[in-house]
Parts: C-alpha cells; structure tokens; sequence
C-alpha cells in the first residue's frame, strides 16, 4: 500500500493546512527538489521545508497549468 505522493511543479500554487503567521495558506512553490522552496502569496516570505515535512502540510495543490488559461 503506497500512499499517493503529491506531483508538485515549479510555479504551482499550494494551500497548506496551517496559515502562515501572516494570516495566508497559500504559497507558490519556486524550487523542486529534496528541500521545496515557497514563497507565501501574503507577506512574501521565503520558505525552504524538507519534501516530506511539506507534504504533510499541502491541503490542496492549485497546478500552474490550469492557472494560465486554456491551451488550445
């Protein structure tokens, strides 16, 4: 038994469980790797958090693809 592990991309927007003391959940991810580097949407603040710790936190993943528009 796997337990599905979050797909996240450059550019995504994540909304986490807890706020960030600002107030704001959501946060755009700016590096990928073994340590996610975010950024919060409210205040600015730069974040690096280990993968694993991060993706206990994600509520919901908002994917930068689906944010751009529509492709045609």
């Amino acid at each position: 038994m796997n337990p599905k592990i979050p797909v996240i991309r450059v550019g995504d927007v994540l909304e986490l469980k807890k706020p960030h003391p600002c107030g704001e959940k959501r946060f755009v991810c700016r590096r990928v790797g073994s340590d996610i580097r975010i950024i919060c949407l409210g205040c600015g603040r730069d974040l690096t958090i280990p993968r694993e710790k991060l993706e206990k936190s994600i509520k919901k993943i908002i994917s930068a693809s689906s944010s751009n528009g529509s492709e045609a």
